[in-house]
């Protein structure tokens, strides 16, 4: 089998079904762009590699065997197939096809990763998006691995082994119940809340949006009464609700809609949270590259924004 694949390469193929169609050998020569004789001295090749005739030829016709028949039918299965591999593989070339695996915090789904990954399946419908849903810690380390190719992540600090652009800038909002003192209010400054109880996420989910909201209270001169941690954004929010304590939470937070939480901007500057898009260093895929332009234009008019001065520019 393997002398006869050997023997047997895609001129022979291209040669065969030329003739296979026009059964005449001097149509499929010029068809072909060659003088007769070479085509049928090619042909007659292609039948002693195979150990079979593939034509009945005499004067006035020539005509397929039987066997001519099913090798017909699966050399032009076997060209289509190369053909869409070719195609398949220059699509990928392009960043037009393949397997993007995306990280994000859970937050970035009330943001603007929806309209993203809409957007993106519709102009690249054979790409294929795996979406997971990380701490950021979890992000870093799959980035660093090489199990994710872009993680979305909140007040990212800067990172040797990676590229880290800053793609958005959300405001911070308060989470206060429905039936707290400053419930009524279109602003709080993070300093009236300096008595409160403050449920909080760990350190290790998202230590850069942490390290935030803990410099924003010190700013405010206290440092929060921390009687409860909560590492979901939904039992956060579902916490604030039973009255366990307030919390600081990013704008898009509000649409999960408990009626029973109000979401306050905070008054003073510096209070947005930085997302930034994350991949590893030196990567040169043309998907990656297709992806991130996109994010890139989508989120052109989010870009903007004044940074706390506590981060290092990236």
């Amino acid at each position: 089998m393997e002398d006869i694949a050997r023997s047997v390469d895609l001129r022979h193929l291209r040669y065969f079904l030329t003739v296979a169609d026009t059964l005449h050998f001097g149509r499929a020569a010029a068809r072909l762009g060659i003088a007769q004789p070479p085509l049928s001295q090619q042909i007659r090749r292609l039948e002693d590699a195979l150990g079979l005739r593939l034509f009945e030829r005499s004067n006035r016709r020539v005509e397929l065997t039987d066997a001519g028949r099913v090798f017909r039918d699966e050399a032009t299965r076997i060209l289509a197939d190369l053909e869409g591999a070719v195609e398949a593989a220059r699509r990928a070339g392009r960043g037009e096809a393949g397997v993007l695996r995306i990280a994000f915090a859970a937050s970035m789904m009330f943001f603007a990763l929806p309209r993203m990954i809409r957007e993106f399946r519709r102009r690249y419908p054979a790409v294929r998006l795996e979406l997971r849903e990380l701490s950021t810690a979890s992000q870093l380390l799959g980035l660093r691995t090489g199990e994710l190719d872009i993680g979305f992540l909140r007040q990212p600090d800067p990172d040797e082994d990676l590229h880290i652009e800053t793609v958005m800038w959300e405001p911070l909002y308060v989470a206060l119940p429905r039936a707290h003192r400053l419930a009524g209010r279109k602003r709080v400054g993070l300093g009236e809340l300096a008595g409160d109880p403050f449920i909080m996420f760990p350190r290790e989910v998202a230590p850069g949006l942490h390290a935030q909201v803990l410099a924003l209270c010190r700013r405010a001169d206290f440092t929060p009464n921390v009687v409860q941690v909560s590492r979901e954004l939904y039992t956060t929010v579902s916490l604030v609700d039973a009255g366990v304590g307030v919390t600081v939470v990013p704008g898009s937070v509000e649409k999960l809609g408990w009626k029973g939480v109000r979401y306050i901007p905070i008054s003073g500057g510096q209070t947005q949270t930085r997302i930034g898009m994350a991949w590893r260093r030196g990567s040169a895929r043309p998907l990656l590259k297709v992806f991130t332009d996109l994010v890139r234009t989508l989120t052109a008019d989010r870009r903007s924004g004044a940074a706390p001065a506590s981060l290092p520019p990236l």
